[in-house]
C-alpha cells in the first residue's frame, strides 16, 4: 500500500476502526487476517435472498365474482350457480362468460354488470399500483443490501491482500539472506564441504527456492488484488519469450523423465506485452505441466503465428492425467487445489492458474484451456502481432 494511502479499514471481527498496517485488532485482538477471511465467508450467508418469487397476479387482484359478493350486488349462492351454469354450457361446447351467465340467470342487469365491470378494473389498477409500488420498496432494499455487501467484501479483500503482502514482504528479507549464505556454501565460499553437507545444502538451495517462488507468487496475488500491479508493455519476441520461460525447465523436467518439445519459430513475432510477466506466466504454465506429467510423457511449448490475422497463439501442453471436466473453474481460485491425489502430492498455495489467468486478464488476453481425463492438457492464449 503506498504510503498516501487514506483508506480506513475497519476490524472485520468487531468493526473498530484500524490503524494503518495493523495486524492484530487493538480492541479486539483479532489477527486480522484470518478475521477477514471468516467475515468474508460468513458475509456470504447473509446476502439478501433473491430467489423469492413476487406475489402473483392472482393473489393481489380479486376476481370479478368476489367483487360482485361484496358489492352485494349478488349473493354467494348465486355466484357459485352461475359457475355451475357457466361449466355445464362449456361442456356443451359454448364459451360463456361469467357475466353473460349472470344476465342468462337474471341475476343481474347488464348495466349492473357495466358498473360491477368498471368497480373491478379499478380494484385491479389499485391493486397493481400497490404491487408496483412494494417492488420498488424491495428492489430499492436489495440494492441496499447488495451495494453495502459488496462494499464490505471488497474492504473484507483488501484486508486479506495487505495482510498477505505484510507476512510476503516480511518473509521475503530473512529467506534472501538465506539464498545468499546457502549459495555461498555450494560455492566453497565459506570452507570446503563434504559430500554429505553439500547434498544437505542442495536440498536446502530446493526448498528456499520453492519458499522463494511461493512468496513471490503471494506478492503478485497481493498486487493484483489491489490493482496495483504495473505492466511495463513493450515490443518483445515470441522466440526469446520461449528460450526465457523454458531455461528454467529444462533440468526439472530432465530429472524426472518428461520430455520437453519446442515448436517455437527461430525467427520470433514481434508482440506487444510485458515481457518479464508473460515469461512468468508461461514459466508456470510449463512447471505446472511437467510436474503433472508422469515419466516418459511429454511436454509441448508451441508458438503458432497467423501473419494474415496478426495474431500469433501460444500453448502449453502435456500428456498428463487431464483435469476433469466438472472442476475446470475451481483451478482457477486462489487458494483452492483439486482434492484428487495427483494435485496435492505436489504441493503449493493453488495460487499459480489463477496469477497467470489475472496477468494475462491484465494484458486483455483470455487464458483457454483443453482438457481430456487421460489424456492430457493444453492451455493457451493468442496475442496480437506487431
Amino acid at each position: 500500500m503506498s504510503t498516501n494511502d487514506t483508506r480506513l479499514f475497519h476490524c472485520p471481527k468487531c468493526n473498530a476502526p484500524l490503524p494503518k498496517k495493523a495486524e492484530v485488532c487493538p480492541s479486539c485482538g483479532a489477527a486480522v487476517g484470518f478475521a477477514a477471511a471468516a467475515a468474508e465467508a460468513n458475509l456470504l450467508d447473509t446476502l439478501p435472498d433473491l430467489t423469492a418469487p413476487p406475489p402473483s397476479t392472482e393473489a393481489l387482484i380479486p376476481r370479478l365474482g368476489q367483487t360482485l359478493v361484496d358489492h352485494g350486488w349478488i349473493t354467494q349462492n348465486q355466484l357459485e350457480n352461475a359457475l355451475a351454469y357457466q361449466q355445464q354450457q362449456r361442456q356443451q361446447g359454448r364459451n360463456l362468460r361469467l357475466g353473460q351467465a349472470l344476465i342468462e340467470l337474471g341475476y343481474l342487469t347488464p348495466e349492473t354488470l357495466d358498473r360491477a365491470i368498471a368497480e373491478h378494473l379499478w380494484q385491479m389498477q389499485q391493486a397493481l399500483k400497490t404491487a408496483n409500488t412494494s417492488l420498488e420498496v424491495k428492489v430499492h432494499e436489495r440494492t441496499r443490501q447488495l451495494r453495502q455487501a459488496l462494499e464490505r467484501v471488497q474492504e473484507l479483500s483488501r484486508i486479506k491482500a495487505d495482510f498477505v503482502a505484510r507476512i510476503s514482504h516480511e518473509l521475503r528479507t530473512p529467506l534472501t539472506h538465506l539464498i545468499g549464505y546457502l549459495d555461498l556454501l555450494a560455492q566453497g565460499q565459506l570452507g570446503p564441504l563434504s559430500e554429505n553437507q553439500r547434498h544437505a545444502v542442495e536440498a536446502m538451495q530446493q526448498a528456499v527456492n520453492r519458499l522463494h517462488q511461493l512468496i513471490e507468487n503471494l506478492i503478485r496475488f497481493s498486487l493484483l488484488s489491489r490493482g496495483e500491479l504495473s505492466l511495463n508493455i513493450q515490443p518483445v519476441p515470441t522466440d526469446f519469450l520461449c528460450k526465457e520461460a523454458l531455461e528454467p525447465i529444462w533440468a526439472q523436467a530432465y530429472a524426472k523423465g518428461v520430455y520437453i518439445e519446442q515448436q517455437c519459430p527461430e525467427n520470433g513475432v514481434l508482440v506487444r506485452a510485458d515481457g518479464e510477466k508473460i515469461i512468468w506466466a508461461l514459466h508456470h504454465l510449463l512447471d505446472n505441466a511437467v510436474k503433472f506429467t508422469p515419466s516418459g510423457g511429454v511436454v509441448r511449448l508451441i508458438v503458432q503465428p497467423d501473419l494474415q490475422a496478426r495474431l500469433v497463439t501460444i500453448a502449453v501442453e502435456d500428456t498428463g492425467p487431464g483435469i476433469p471436466r466438472d472442476k475446470l473453474d475451481e483451478i482457477f481460485v486462489p487458494f483452492h487445489q483439486l482434492e484428487e491425489v495427483a494435485t496435492r502430492q505436489h504441493g503449493g498455495l493453488g495460487l499459480g492458474l489463477a496469477l497467470v489467468r489475472q496477468l494475462l486478464d491484465a494484458h486483455g488476453v483470455t487464458l483457454q484451456v483443453e482438457t481430456e481425463e487421460g489424456r492430457g492438457t493444453r492451455f493457451w492464449f493468442i496475442l496480437p502481432i506487431l
